[in-house]
Formats: C-alpha cells, structure tokens, sequence
C-alpha cells in the first residue's frame, strides 16, 4: 500500500479528521494547536515562536516526535529554501515531511490558508492570519503551493487536499478518504502518471533556473533578517513560472469505480474534477 501521510492544520475543517480511522495513513504530522484535534498523531511540527505552554503535556510526548526549526529548516534548504519555498508552517510542514517521511502521498487538511471575515478562522475560533502577513516568500500562496506540488512530484511524490472548504490556497488536486483508502500501488503509479502528464516542465525549468541565478539561500532559516536583500520583482516572477506548471491540473481526481472494483488500474480508471 502506498505510504501516506496526513498533514493538519488549523483551519475549521481539522476536525472531520477525528472520526477518521488511523490505519488510512502511515503518519500524521499536526501543525501547531493541531495536536488537540486527535490524540494518535506522530509529529508535531511548530515554529520557533509557539507558546510552551500551547504545547501538548509529557504524556503524549513518549510516542510521538516534536518537529522544531533544528529538523525542519535543513529539510526546507534541501529543496531551497524558505525565499521560494514560503515561510508558513503549511509549506513548512509539506517540505520536511518530504525530506524525512519519503511518503508516496502528502495529504493536507486545513490547510487551506482561507481566513473569513464573518465566521471561525480556526477550529478552535479566531485566530491569527499568519499566511497572510506582509511577507515576501509569501505574495503568492497559491504559486507557493505549486512549487511543493511540482518538487514533490519530481521526488516521486503525489500531494493532494482533503480540504472540504469552497476555497482555499492549495492548487493541489482534491480527494476524499474513501479514495485514498482504494489507492492500490498500482492505482497511485496511474495517478502519478496522469498529474505527471500535465504538468507544464518548461515552467518548472524556468522557475529552477531562476531559483538557482538569484542564490537566495539563507543557511539558518531566518530570511526576515536578511529582507532587504531580496528582489521582490523577481521572486514574483518565479512565482509566475510556478503557477504555470500546474495550471493545467485537474481540480479534482476520482476513481473509476467500474474499474477500481475489478481490481485493475491504467490512466484511464482516475477521472479528472473540473479544471
């Protein structure tokens, strides 16, 4: 079976995550509060900044791992790097689970960055917008999410939202549980194939191209400090190039259910959502 790991984050929609069973995924990786959403998570990932006393209690804490800046920021430089990679826990999360989890699929939840004027923000109320900060690694959430959605891929790896919120910031195909349950290794390689045939790789050339012209590498993770160095312009048109890659995925993916029944897969067995 392909191995899967569920990202959460704090969105409303974290806690349709607490009546899912655990054998669905081979880790779970929390981001911030989102430890409190269910006991049987394997990885808590937080910033520097997190409060100690948000933390979960000692008891928790002898099964499980608590991810901070000292794992997560070489894992963001192998793929490099906060400057292209956004500086907000979601990317964060997705990069180091990458790097250290070498899953087949990362599935996100609540972590769509979409944060209403007139309703809860948080599963746990209102809180803070930290997504949407005036931050230059991230004026384009939705680039910033290709980019870990093309990376990804070329590692082998298929990323994907179970968000059931009517927006969000991931341009990472939609699913549901029932579909990952059915996903075969022989259905996750059809999968990959067809996401692998649309992604645009001249996109992705130019973008890597530039990536690696700018050298905005910043060793420690603290980029903020280092602000001023940073051409605006042309990380927005690196951004650009990203968004193009996968302008031409689908919205969302479904199985064939005639042919997922008989226990085969090809192309043709995962049909394409609106695009």
């Amino acid at each position: 079976m392909p191995n899967v790991v569920l990202i959460i984050g704090s969105a409303p929609d974290a806690v349709r995550s607490r009546d899912w069973p655990r054998s669905s995924f081979t880790s779970i990786v929390v981001i911030n509060n989102a430890w409190s959403v269910r006991s049987d998570w394997d990885y808590l990932i937080h910033p520097d900044d997190f409060p100690d006393e948000r933390l979960p209690g000692d008891k928790r804490l002898g099964v499980a791992s608590i991810i901070t800046s000292s794992d997560f920021v070489p894992a963001q430089n192998a793929f490099g790097g906060f400057v292209y990679a956004g500086g907000t826990m979601a990317f964060t999360a997705g990069y180091w689970a990458l790097k250290s989890l070498r899953p087949d699929i990362v599935a996100f939840l609540a972590c769509d960055m979409i944060y209403p004027s007139n309703a809860p923000t948080h599963f746990y109320g209102v809180g803070t917008a930290d997504p949407l900060r005036d931050d230059v690694t991230l004026k384009d959430l939705k680039a910033k999410s290709a980019r870990l959605f093309a990376t990804a891929l070329r590692q082998g790896t298929i990323c994907l939202n179970l968000s059931s919120l009517p927006e969000s910031h991931l341009l990472l195909p939609r699913v549901t549980l029932p579909f990952l349950d059915r996903l075969t290794s022989r259905r996750f390689e059809a999968l990959r194939a067809m996401l692998e045939a649309d992604i645009d790789r001249t996109s992705i050339e130019r973008a890597s191209l530039l990536e690696k012209e700018l050298g905005y590498i910043v060793e420690d993770g603290r980029y903020w400090q280092r602000i001023s160095e940073f051409d605006e312009t042309a990380l927005s048109q690196i951004d650009r190039h990203w968004a193009s890659s996968v302008s031409q995925l689908p919205l969302s993916v479904v199985p064939r259910d005639a042919c997922w029944r008989r226990g085969g897969s090809s192309r043709t067995d995962v049909i394409r959502g609106q695009s």
